[in-house]
């Protein structure tokens, strides 16, 4: 067992036995910048520029024209768990421990972390820590702030944890919430809310009475990404930290069964994607809503990262595995799955890379392929002044930030940056 995982591991039992002195509610310091991060599960490209050019992401075209944007490289056979493991460490799936949604057999967690997470890391240096609904956080560890977990979190119906949405009150074989003590609060003030989005459902299911089966399930969705809202607006009203990280899944999740593909796409069933055609796009625009409530969060002296672990594509017919034509080994079942970003060729599904800040550039793009997953972690090390491990694969996006001199500045943008959201 390396050095890293044993500290890991005796952090996990002092917390346990109370011997930790993190905050129940750390609150955000005057002394340390402040940093939110919004990863958005399999964000694509293709389908948001449409919408944006159409204005129907009104929140989302204010912090691109107000930050850098472009693709964000991802790794070969991109998922979610080794995405946003890599993201957090800095570190290749075989360094860090987490290598898809089962490692030797077993879903993965935070227990087979080999490498130290940004939360850890920031925690260590008395930076103070929020995280809320990031995949791969099951069970949730010590920080100075709190954890609530996401995806691959275990629960009723959910032994494996993979793909399904347990409610707080069902969790099983491990902590959902850290510190413990937050979790009657939630249940107050948010209520028992699902963690992650909605399992798919089965070609069994579907059969027969695919309209009604579609349309229950996208209201299950939409009430999933309510709750979850309400969550992060609480968190953030009330919790406030230096760093901040949240995380949504449904976009991804809608997006491998009824992406809006056309009758010459692999795996096209009229029955299926004549229903709801719109169903996709529209997860972008509810999205867009959730960004607003959490732009009412974001002042001029907050750096906000929106970024995506890789796109999603339709199906190609030439692209098949071992496992069997369109095999999803990380999505099992039998759902029609008409589209996925599992392809050997990360390059093909390019995640999205969008930040905004105090010194950070205006209305500027970025092409090519410059950034990637490895990236996020140094970059949000550098700007708290915490000098990022040697062992990190990943580099400080110095260019995304304005010169020394510039006169250039983004003052005001929090007034500029209010959001349109439900109430």
């Amino acid at each position: 067992m390396n050095r890293n995982r044993i500290a890991m591991l005796a952090l996990l039992t002092l917390a346990a036995a109370g011997f930790l002195n993190f905050p129940a509610s750390a609150q955000s310091s005057q002394q340390h910048p402040r940093v939110i991060v919004l990863g958005v599960n399999g964000m694509e490209w293709d389908i948001i520029r449409p919408l944006l050019v159409r204005g129907d992401l009104p929140n989302l075209a204010r912090v691109i024209e107000r930050g850098v944007y472009g693709k964000m490289r991802t790794l070969s056979a991109p998922n979610c768990p080794k995405i946003y493991s890599a993201i957090a460490t800095s570190t290749s799936p075989e360094e860090n421990g987490i290598t898809g949604f089962f490692v030797g057999g077993k879903t993965a967690n935070t227990k087979m972390l080999r490498q130290d997470p940004l939360w850890s890391i920031l925690s260590r240096n008395g930076v103070s820590v929020g995280m809320a609904n990031v995949p791969a956080t099951f069970p949730v560890m010590p920080v100075n702030g709190y954890m609530v977990s996401g995806m691959l979190t275990r629960g009723k119906g959910c032994e494996d944890g993979v793909l399904c949405s347990p409610k707080l009150s069902e969790v099983t074989d491990g902590p959902a919430v850290y510190p413990s003590s937050l979790v009657s609060e939630l249940r107050e003030n948010v209520g028992d809310f699902s963690i992650d989005c909605a399992r798919m459902p089965d070609a069994e299911e579907l059969r027969g009475q695919e309209a009604k089966v579609i349309n229950g399930w996208l209201e299950q969705v939409s009430r999933i990404r309510s709750q979850q809202t309400k969550l992060f607006d609480f968190l953030l009203t009330h919790h406030a930290t230096d760093f901040t990280m949240l995380a949504q899944s449904c976009e991804d999740r809608v997006g491998h069964w009824l992406y809006p593909i056309q009758p010459h796409n692999v795996g096209y069933d009229a029955k299926l994607h004549t229903v709801r055609p719109e169903a996709f796009p529209d997860q972008y625009r509810a999205f867009d809503r959730v960004l607003g409530r959490i732009l009412q969060h974001v002042d001029a002296n907050t750096y906000l990262f929106v970024i995506s672990d890789h796109g999603i594509k339709p199906l190609r017919e030439f692209e098949e595995n071992h496992l069997g034509y369109h095999a999803m080994h990380d999505h099992g079942g039998t759902t029609p799955v008409i589209a996925k970003h599992d392809y050997a060729d990360g390059d093909d599904v390019p995640g999205v890379f969008i930040a905004l800040g105090p010194n950070i550039r205006r209305d500027v793009r970025m092409f090519g392929l410059p950034i990637s997953v490895f990236d996020i972690t140094p970059t949000v090390l550098s700007i708290y002044g915490i000098e990022p491990p040697k062992n990190m694969k990943g580099r400080i996006l110095t260019e995304i930030f304005e010169k020394r001199g510039s006169e250039q500045s983004i003052a005001g943008v929090g007034i500029g940056l209010e959001g349109q959201s439900d109430h």
